[in-house]
């Protein structure tokens, strides 16, 4: 434990009763597992100590300064779907829940914005803007994360490569601070050079340096129409060597995936969603959006040309909302189906540049052979993120399991870094990759991540344990010295 955190008494609890309201705090035993892990219960299963579900931001500050003030770790969740084990309490503590804070305002027209709550869910968020003719681009697989979560973990998505990631379209944040201040980082401006930009810091800080606690959003003016093409080649290495002369068309697409075979057919067994291509021991799905049909049906026909001349089997358009939701469904069904077919999964989900995808995908999968595991890379290729899924069979002992699936990472990762790349590309350290974080980064980096985090948070209670460890510090006037 980086620092002797007070354990909760039951003072604590009727403290956090009387800010709160007694029917939205549990206690001990009466706190349901699911809150003790994400998605990934490989990266921690953790108690909490007390878990509350607040509704506004006066009840997070009241709580942040009580927990600054008795050194009470605490531990911000939205809607649980995270995959790096971040919103666990590692050391006990406040589970803090904002899916409650899940109120979307109107939108702003004439500033293009709109304004949420940390806990209304990305669907919703998506759901309102189109509603108004209006169009919010990040689009992470998991569309029942909450908003506040997205912008804490700078979530991308498969239409990152041609709008960006959740950073690109947050224009304001407010946030409780760890001793409980509420600070407003930012406006509702377009551009702002005043100061460091702190906002850009919190957002992708894992929970970190503060509570989000309402956010902004820009909009763009919806597409009027899309298509959806998939590519069936006779390889995985055909596939991805395909995507970069898919990124050399004058016409920029809205997400490129590529899928194998093998993984389609996991998807169709487990969850009965049919993929519409039965060609091909890999695809490549390639989406454009347009403000017209005749640019539509220009980048269209240049990437179908380009596809068959480069070894693609056929091309299927699907250039209907039905035709192109099947499409996606199974896309977006991965991970349920992995979880079906597996006793467990373990993931890397690194990010290397765009011309060095195939390179990194034919060793990968060399990798995980050579340690005796059955590994499903896919991923968002138009940017180069790419999600090397590693699945456990039933013959494999604990043991085996964890010390193949530790050396396995522990090459992808030095993969990565020697083609350029990066330790993740959207899901984040949180607890789960910690202990590769100083090898990949080197010490140097380590201490400013350290000096970042003591100038939000010097008593360290705010999700303790994730992004950067602290161990064997001393304490000094107000908390911890890195």
């Amino acid at each position: 434990m980086p620092f002797p955190y007070k354990k909760m008494t039951q003072g604590d609890f009727d403290a956090v009763r009387r800010m709160t309201d007694p029917s939205r705090v549990w206690v001990g035993e009466e706190i349901a597992a699911e809150y003790y892990h994400d998605e990934m219960p490989e990266y921690g299963s953790f108690p909490p100590e007390l878990y509350v579900e607040v509704i506004n931001k006066e009840e997070v500050s009241a709580i942040m300064a009580y927990a600054w003030k008795e050194n009470i770790p605490v531990v911000c969740r939205g809607a649980g779907t995270g995959l790096a084990g971040g919103a666990t309490c590692k050391y006990g503590g406040i589970m803090l829940s904002v899916m409650r804070m899940n109120h979307i305002f109107p939108i702003d027209h004439k500033n293009q914005t709109i304004t949420a709550e940390p806990g209304a869910l990305l669907i919703d968020i998506q759901a309102a803007a189109a509603a108004e003719g209006m169009f919010y681009p990040p689009d992470p697989g998991e569309k029942t994360a909450s908003i506040g979560g997205n912008v804490i973990t700078n979530a991308g998505g498969m239409k990152a490569v041609r709008y960006g990631l959740t950073r690109d379209f947050v224009r304001c944040i407010e946030a409780v601070m760890p001793d409980g201040s509420i600070m407003n980082f930012s406006s509702n401006v377009v551009k702002n050079t005043t100061g460091y930009d702190i906002k850009d810091l919190v957002i992708g800080s894992e929970g970190t340096l503060c509570i989000l606690t309402q956010v902004t959003l820009k909009l763009l003016p919806a597409p009027t129409c899309s298509c959806t093409l998939v590519l069936p080649f006779k390889s995985l290495e055909e596939c991805a060597d395909m995507v970069p002369k898919v990124l050399e068309l004058p016409f920029v697409p809205t997400a490129i995936e590529f899928l194998e075979r093998e993984l389609i057919d996991i998807v169709e067994r487990n969850l009965n969603k049919m993929f519409p291509v039965r060609q091909g021991e890999a695809v490549l799905i390639v989406m454009y959006d347009a403000s017209s049909r005749q640019e539509l049906d220009s980048a269209v026909e240049a990437a179908a040309e380009a596809a068959l001349k480069n070894g693609a089997l056929d091309c299927f358009l699907a250039d209907t909302p039905e035709r192109s939701g099947t499409v996606w469904a199974v896309r977006g069904g991965i991970l349920e189906g992995m979880k079906a077919d597996s006793v467990s999964q373990e993931e890397c989900d690194v990010v290397v540049p765009r011309a060095r995808i195939a390179e990194y995908v034919k060793a990968a999968k060399r990798i995980a052979v050579s340690h005796g595991i059955r590994v499903e890379p896919c991923g968002h290729c138009g940017d180069g993120n790419i999600h090397t899924e590693m699945l456990r069979g039933p013959e494999m002992s604990d043991e085996e399991w964890k010390s193949a699936t530790h050396a396995c990472l522990k090459e992808l990762y030095a993969l990565s870094k020697e083609l350029g790349g990066q330790l993740s590309g959207e899901h984040g350290i949180g607890n789960g990759r910690l202990e590769f974080l100083e090898e990949f980064v080197g010490p140097r980096m380590i201490e400013l991540y350290k000096a970042i985090k003591l100038a939000f948070d010097e008593k360290l209670i705010l999700n303790p344990g994730k992004v950067i460890e602290f161990q064997k510090e001393t304490a000094g006037i107000g908390g911890m010295k890195g």
